[in-house]
């Protein structure tokens, strides 16, 4: 092998490896929770209180509550409850340990107007409700504000992770209709607080910022693009896969965030766990079947983007698991129907943050592939090989946990 390829493909292959040795095998997306918040005033009563209505993960609340307040009590009730599925059991838990629960939510969540604090009254009982099969509790509280109708109004969460050491992060995803000014933000401990005077740009931002991050910090949606572009073997053919799983995914996504579509996640993840593995597991065949030739993928008339039937069947493989992953893409807000079309444009944008880190991992690695192909096509089998190998392994090993609760 040429000196001059030796160095790169060694450089190529440390870091391949290098990421995959750092690849978490037991968790995708990580351990994540999302609070859900809508914020509202009253159209006949401006000078009346700000009512939030809250969705906090059930049994994450529990666990934080009664560590906060040193409930014992709580901490028994709200698990029996929540092992034992019974809904009314759960908010009776709840309710049981209100000043508690109400306390710990309110130490974390805040409402100013105009630099001023806002205080908070719990409106009713707990309800309970689910997103993606998981309980779900439902508080709705008033906060009261000085000079409600002068000054902007700022919402704060600080509501989990806490000291339970389960939850590595929580995203709290906000719509308001206040003082007539609608819109969305998303917060997390990067950006706990948000403006319902902000701008334009301001909002755009904090969607896009929660896309791009979700699809880093994603490890099987980066294998999946990983596997793409090592089975791509000329740029047609990875334009073209990454425009069907662009088009795949930005449907299945924008349907089940609109709450129009509802999969399972104990169905979905699995999936995407092994069209991982078998996207990638495509690209060792070719090359069973190629041995040291790659073919010509242009059709009889010599066209840039014809494929012959391998090729359109691989697209349409890369189509299909690209709606599952759609529905991954989802489960990062999971938004009640409810909700839906005060979010749509923040939707729109949170995709476009998936898309934008998508193309840049595709610029960033495929010419690089594509450099080393050229100047030395067995090298290049060798590491889109070895890659393809890897993700494959990781696929699948992802694919048995997550099929057997592993």
């Amino acid at each position: 092998m040429p000196h001059r390829v030796r160095r790169p493909l060694l450089v190529l292959a440390a870091a391949v490896f290098l990421f995959l040795g750092l690849v978490r095998p037991a968790a995708a997306h990580g351990f994540t929770s999302v609070v859900y918040a809508h914020v509202t005033t009253d159209s006949d009563s401006p000078d009346g209180p700000i009512r939030t209505e809250l969705k906090l993960e059930y049994d994450l609340l529990v666990v934080s509550a009664a560590d906060a307040g040193s409930d014992d009590a709580l901490f028994r009730a709200g698990t029996d409850a929540f092992e034992g599925g019974d809904a009314p059991a759960r908010a009776a838990a709840l309710d049981s340990h209100r000043e508690t629960v109400v306390g710990y939510v309110t130490r974390r969540l805040s409402v100013t107007t105009g630099g001023t604090a806002c205080e908070p009254a719990p409106v009713g009982g707990f309800r309970m409700g689910a997103e993606d099969g998981v309980p779900y509790a439902l508080l709705a509280l008033d906060w009261t504000c000085a000079g409600h109708a002068t000054g902007d109004h700022e919402i704060r969460s600080g509501l989990f992770p806490d000291r339970e050491g389960y939850v590595k992060g929580t995203k709290t995803i906000a719509t308001y209709a206040v003082d007539g000014r609608t819109g969305s933000a998303a917060l997390d401990s990067g950006h706990p607080a948000f403006s319902i005077g902000q701008s334009w740009p301001e909002r755009f931002w904090e969607f896009f910022r929660l896309g791009a991050e979700h699809l880093l910090t994603g490890t099987d949606h980066i294998l999946f693009l990983l596997a793409l572009i090592a089975g791509s073997r000329r740029p047609r053919e990875v334009v073209l896969a990454a425009t069907a799983f662009t088009l795949a995914h930005s449907v299945t996504f924008l349907l089940a965030a609109l709450g129009l579509v509802s999969v399972p996640a104990d169905l979905v993840e699995p999936v995407i766990a092994l069209s991982i593995a078998v996207v990638a597991g495509w690209h060792l065949w070719r090359l069973r079947e190629d041995g040291a030739h790659a073919p010509d993928l242009r059709g009889p008339g010599g066209s840039r983007f014809a494929l012959d039937r391998a090729g359109w069947t691989r697209l349409g493989v890369v189509f299909c698991f690209g709606l599952v992953h759609g529905l991954g893409f989802a489960g990062a807000l999971g938004i009640e129907a409810a909700w839906s079309w005060t979010l749509l444009w923040s939707l729109l944008v949170f995709n476009i943050g998936i898309e934008a880190v998508q193309l840049a991992f595709i610029a960033a690695l495929f010419p690089l592939l594509l450099l080393l192909g050229r100047r030395s096509p067995r090298a290049a089998r060798w590491v889109t090989g070895a890659l393809s190998a890897g993700v494959a392994a990781m696929g699948l090993v992802w694919f048995v946990q997550r099929v057997t609760g592993a």
